[in-house]
């Protein structure tokens, strides 16, 4: 490896560091030197962090520094976090997640119950959702949907790769996931749930950064 990429690589890997949120490879390209090709140079950097305590990951849309996976159980006893999510606030981003752009209304249809001002204010306030516009139907209620800030927060790289039904149900570990709920399902799948399945599906209190963080706690 020559010299000029050494410098590129070190480069980048400074601008990704330094960054409060991923780095979209456009702004990459910005900010390093006429002539370095950041599509090239990120595979690169991320093949660098391959197995180390910190590892580089598509989030988002752009790239971030955080934690290896296989390392959150261990830090999760040492470093402290700030906040976390109740089961409603849960359900409710779980549902707007899987369904947006959707209203107020229709949140409280599929999860079977009162939506509360104040969820929708803890999901506003930690950043995970944003209004979407407006339905056009009588009383043109507010649209939602999730933000980028929720990809990150989950280490998603778009909402495609949002879990599946099947990995929701079979992930015993809970971190990382949304917490499981039969209304963030689609009709014909809630009916195809074995009944012990239905009632056994239950939402847990995720953890969520709301203060700026590199790596995954």
């Amino acid at each position: 490896m020559n010299d000029e990429l050494e410098h590129y690589l070190r480069l980048a890997e400074a601008v990704i560091f330094a960054s409060a949120g991923p780095v979209s490879v456009t702004a990459l390209a910005h900010a390093l030197p006429v002539g370095a090709d950041a599509e090239m140079i990120l595979p690169l950097l991320r093949q660098r962090y391959t197995g180390r305590g910190i590892e580089l990951h598509d989030i988002a849309g752009g790239w971030q520094f955080r934690t290896a996976p296989d390392l959150a159980n261990a830090l999760r006893r040492v470093v402290e976090v700030p906040r976390r999510l109740p089961r409603v606030a849960m359900e409710t981003l779980a549902v707007i997640a899987y369904h947006q752009p959707v209203t107020r209304g229709e949140v409280e249809e599929i999860r079977g119950a009162t939506l509360s001002q104040s969820t929708l204010d803890t999901l506003l306030e930690a950043g995970l959702i944003t209004p979407r516009g407006r339905k056009e139907v009588p009383g043109r209620p507010s649209l939602w949907g999730t933000t980028p800030r929720f990809l990150e927060q989950f280490g998603l790289a778009s909402l495609t790769d949002l879990p599946k039904r099947e990995e929701l149900l079979t992930d015993g570990t809970g971190q990382e996931r949304l917490s499981p709920h039969p209304g963030i399902f689609s009709d014909a799948e809630s009916e195809m749930m074995p009944e012990d399945e239905k009632n056994s599906v239950e939402s847990t209190p995720v953890e969520i950064r709301v203060e700026g963080s590199s790596g995954d706690v």
